[in-house]
């Protein structure tokens, strides 16, 4: 029995009725996989062993069938349930497995606009008349030479045949390459792969599945001839979209039963802290935070749709050499998706995304970055403050409405961004003065800043007794280092737990956590009305949604459907941890969340304006100040002669000042 009868036989046997309301309705004919190798394996086998002359068949037979009110519809035979046994890692693929039909799985990296693409060309011969059909399966467009009546060249085209195509690369999944450098693979996708109603779930960061038969593709070299090497390319067959979590981890019965005696643990918060970065010694707090940070919070959609993100996003700015990079690295290898990136080698296309010419079939593609290739995960950013103004800036609307909206050449697209950012930071002035505020010391605007829902700052202070505590950690990590490394909980473990914390576990408020949070929140705004003087404003909004966040993550942590006390007390705690360091006024011994957000207390903004007020009317009273009068003028206010000079310098490119001699200013 030829290829042709069996596969007419078993389309009539199976799927005849179902042949006619696919060409009526103009949609895929779905065969399921499973029921072909079940009626016929043989068949079965061969499309496995010769996917493109199986398919061509199937769809030649498919047309053949069409019922005469939709003969114009183009329907393919598209396979699904492919078994699991034809999945192939992408960095897997080999020679050995071109021409067969195989399966592959991965987030979508770039992804082209559609475009035509011929697959038949008609010519006729001027000489005879005789019509010649080529078909067109290569890169490069396909003529006749040569006429049965002997004519060479010259044919007259008169009809293309067009089918719709989308190139896109996929790349391998975070979590299935556990830190090591993902491959990535060519797509080829044409005609119903493309619909209107696949395109939602066909975009860059999108996670997918797919079969088809694997293509060897020739490299075009610089000198246009054809390289020796050759590249892999996916004809698909089938697409089938894959909800993008960050819970994707294998997790047994036996795994399951562990993870909730683990849960059951009181000391379970302090076990997890432990074993996160065992080589680094300290940062008890940081620690704490970087855990909540790892199970999230709950990400609300409110009825206006109003969205209320559940990550929670951390900030360390530290002296060099006090281990930031070492915790963002421990960090990539705990949490099931993550992705690691430097600021120096980043930039706001490799964080967000951006757009590339496509070499395969013309045009632009959208190329998505780390942040939308994380979606659902963590993105982790090394020497955050190295990175431009403009590379920072695109990172605004992902961390806040955790989207990424581009618009450039051709594309206008709004990508997914649900990912939690922990980023470290060096001060530009070498080593943190806890006594200025953060936005003065590092290169990072203060809108981004206010971002960060904790800010922790890692200073390397002398001090005998931990400095002993140091030294006697680091010999022992040198000198007994399997030992040393023995954790409460391996990092094994440690992904499973927060995977299925992520999964299956969404805690909502109680009347006592609301209450606790509620109390924290007032009592610290009512020592505003408290104030004498410069009043300050101890803590905003923001901070009171990032302590919602991280109770949410305490109680996830314990795999609690409901935030209790004792988690907001955990999460209020950190936040004053974080705000002692980044948001507390030294000369006036009260919090000021303005120092975060604006960069300066308003004990200091105080000071500037009376300085301002002062030095205008000593210009009025003597028409010239010399620069050696500001100095008498900042001390006689308690204001710092370095912004003194800067209050005076920015009154310049304001034009409300001049220099008419060095030296010498006067008002304009």
């Amino acid at each position: 029995m030829d290829i042709t009868e069996q596969i007419n036989i078993f389309i009539t046997e199976n799927y005849k009725e179902y042949v006619e309301e696919c060409f009526i309705k103009d949609q895929p004919f779905i065969i399921d996989f499973e029921m072909l190798e079940q009626k016929d394996p043989e068949l079965t086998d061969k499309l496995l062993d010769d996917p493109e002359t199986v398919l061509y068949f199937f769809n030649k037979i498919l047309k053949e069938l069409a019922p005469t009110s939709a003969k114009d519809n183009r329907i393919y035979a598209r396979f699904k349930n492919v078994p699991g046994s034809r999945l192939i890692n992408i960095r897997d693929l080999r020679s050995k497995h071109l021409h067969k039909f195989i399966k592959v799985r991965g987030l979508i990296k770039s992804s082209t606009s559609v475009r035509p693409q011929t697959t038949e060309m008609i010519f006729e011969c001027p000489n005879c008349g005789a019509k010649i059909s080529v078909i067109q399966t290569g890169m490069k467009l396909t003529v006749p030479t040569t006429c049965e009546c002997g004519r060479r060249g010259q044919f007259k085209e008169l009809e293309k045949r067009f089918i719709d195509v989308e190139h896109i690369i996929l790349e391998e999944s975070p979590e299935e390459i556990e830190g090591t450098q993902a491959q990535k693979i060519s797509i080829l996708l044409k005609d119903d792969l493309i619909a209107s109603s696949l395109q939602k779930t066909i975009q860059p960061g999108s996670k997918i599945e797919l079969v088809g038969a694997l293509q060897e593709v020739p490299i075009i070299l610089t000198t246009g001839g054809r390289s020796v090497n050759f590249d892999f390319q996916i004809d698909a067959n089938n697409v089938t979209p894959i909800e993008y979590e960050f819970e994707d981890i294998k997790i047994t019965q036996e795994d399951e039963n562990q993870i909730f005696d683990a849960a059951k643990d009181p000391e379970l918060f302090k076990k997890l802290r432990e074993s996160i970065a065992p080589s680094i010694y300290g940062y008890g707090k940081i620690k704490e935070a970087l855990v909540l940070q790892l199970f999230s919070g709950v990400r609300t959609v409110l009825p206006d749709g109003t969205v209320r993100r559940g990550d929670s996003h951390i900030l360390l700015i530290g002296d060099p050499g006090v281990g930031k990079s070492m915790l963002l690295m421990q960090i990539a290898t705990l949490a099931p998706k993550a992705r690691y990136v430097s600021g120096k080698a980043t930039t706001g296309a490799g964080l967000t995304a951006t757009v590339i010419r496509d070499e395969l079939i013309g045009g632009y593609a959208l190329e998505a970055g780390a942040l939308v290739l994380t979606n659902k995960g963590i993105v982790l950013i090394d020497e955050f403050d190295k990175m431009s103004e403009d590379d920072r800036s695109a990172m605004h609307e992902a961390m806040e409405q955790q989207q990424i909206s581009i618009s450039k050449a051709n594309i206008q697209a709004t990508l997914k961004a649900q990912t939690t950012v922990l980023a470290a930071a060096n001060p530009k002035f070498g080593r943190f003065d806890s006594r200025r505020s953060v936005v003065e010391q590092i290169n990072i605007p203060d809108t981004l800043i206010s971002r960060f829902d904790l800010i922790f700052i890692i200073q390397d202070i002398p001090n005998k007794t931990s400095d002993e505590a140091l030294a006697a950690h680091i010999l022992t990590v040198h000198k007994s280092s399997e030992n040393m490394f023995k954790t409460p909980f391996n990092k094994e473990f440690i992904r499973k737990y927060i995977a299925y914390a992520r999964a299956h576990i969404k805690p909502e408020l109680t009347k006592e956590a609301m209450e606790e949070i509620k109390e924290f929140f007032t009592s610290l705004r009512a020592r505003y009305e408290q104030q004498e003087g410069e009043k300050t404003i101890p803590i905003s909004a923001r901070q009171l949604e990032a302590i919602i966040r991280l109770s949410q993550a305490a109680a996830k942590m314990r795999l609690s459907n409901k935030v209790e006390a004792r988690d907001a007390r955990i999460a209020i705690e950190l936040e004053k941890y974080s705000l002692r360091q980044v948001g507390y006024d030294y000369e006036t011994n009260q919090y000021d969340i303005d120092k975060i957000v604006v960069g300066s207390t308003a004990h200091q903004r105080s000071q500037n304006m009376v300085f301002t007020d002062e030095f205008f009317a000593l210009l009025k009273l003597n028409k010239v100040i010399k620069r050696k009068d500001i100095e008498k003028l900042a001390e006689k206010i308690g204001l710092h002669k370095q912004k003194a000079d800067q209050i005076v310098d920015d009154l310049k490119k304001e034009g409300r000042i001049f220099e008419p001699k060095p030296g010498e200013l006067q008002e304009i």
